[in-house]
């Protein structure tokens, strides 16, 4: 389902250099001839609009192809407890330059305590890879039809997560997270994973047919990036579809290392940013590296707040905010 086309390159040295189609078009084409046919009422107004989408933006979309490996010192130096995982993408990036084939990830488990920046690790991947990311919060679902979609016979229904990705989307594999995958709860009518168990194939992916738009899809590129605080709630099936990564919580060192990178990030970002001190002094990084990940950025934005406030251009520690009480810290490797 693909043919080659040399594109401009991503803005992180991954050059799209393929062309894929998502959809077979004769495919959409007889559906809405169909309903044509059969004298559609206004209920079913939102597929026909659906079908006639997917007509006028076509079936073709970018694939990202890579002529060869990009620099990933910055990611390892900016997420050092997710050596494993880095190492894994590196390992397909290697696999596919030089080739015809595009980009293809195994699909991941990220599996670790909260605030260790999993998700944050996703984004920071999407950006490398230059085709953006969608991100199904598993843990706020109401229904299982995100990944899915729902019956056009509903009520307000419409396509899932996937179908928007790839055909409202620009790329035939973009990175889509499914957070927290450990919190998805099953009912007695619909499992929110079910999807996964086809979408997680290679294989069966090529043809995913969402529930509302009812046209087969190819799905077999996604980048599949899952997120969990314990394995123990997600089944063993999908579980073995996936690479799993044990995330730990960043070394006493290596927490002192983000909460620096932090700190020079939210300089780059900010005009008032290059009037603090170039580096953040080190009774400051102690108190950050106590903190997990995904709180340091909020007590930076605080502690340099602070700072004006008191006319200084210099972080010190007590410019952080204190630890509410009876909240635990993020525990370190030995």
């Amino acid at each position: 389902m693909s043919s080659c086309s040399l594109v401009p390159s991503s803005s992180m040295g991954l050059p799209i250099a393929r062309m894929r189609r998502v959809f077979d078009a004769s495919d959409v084409e007889r559906k809405l001839a169909q309903l044509q046919n059969n004298g559609a009422d206004r209920d079913q107004e939102p597929l026909r609009n659906t079908w006639q989408r997917m007509l006028d933006r076509g079936p073709q979309r970018f694939a990202v192809k890579p002529s060869g490996i990009p620099d990933m010192a910055p990611l390892y130096e900016r997420l050092p407890n997710f050596t494993d995982p880095l190492d894994d993408v590196r390992r397909h990036v290697a696999l596919s330059q030089d080739s015809h084939d595009s980009l293809q990830v195994t699909p991941m488990l990220l599996l670790g305590p909260p605030g260790v920046g999993k998700t944050h690790f996703a984004r920071q991947i999407a950006d490398l890879l230059g085709t953006g990311m969608s991100l199904v919060p598993m843990s706020s679902m109401t229904a299982g039809w995100l990944l899915s979609g729902s019956s056009s016979q509903w009520k307000g229904a419409k396509p899932g997560k996937v179908f928007q990705t790839l055909v409202d989307g620009e790329y035939a594999n973009p990175v889509i997270v499914v957070d927290e995958i450990d919190k998805a709860s099953a009912d007695a009518q619909y499992d929110p994973l079910g999807s996964l168990y086809s979408l997680l194939e290679h294989d069966t992916a090529q043809n995913f047919v969402d529930e509302f738009a009812e046209v087969p899809i190819d799905a077999s590129q996604v980048i599949w990036i899952t997120t969990a605080n314990d394995e123990r709630a997600i089944p063993e099936p999908i579980l073995n579809r996936m690479n799993v990564f044990e995330i730990q919580p960043p070394s006493p060192e290596a927490a002192r290392r983000i909460a620096g990178n932090l700190y020079q990030a939210i300089r780059r970002e900010h005009d008032w940013g290059a009037r603090f001190e170039p580096e953040p002094r080190a009774d400051v990084l102690d108190q950050l590296a106590n903190l997990a990940p995904r709180e340091m950025r909020r007590a930076l934005m605080t502690a340099f707040g602070n700072a004006r406030l008191d006319n200084r251009f210099a972080l010190e520690a007590d410019d952080l905010p204190r630890t509410p009480s009876g909240r635990s810290r993020i525990g370190f490797m030995q």
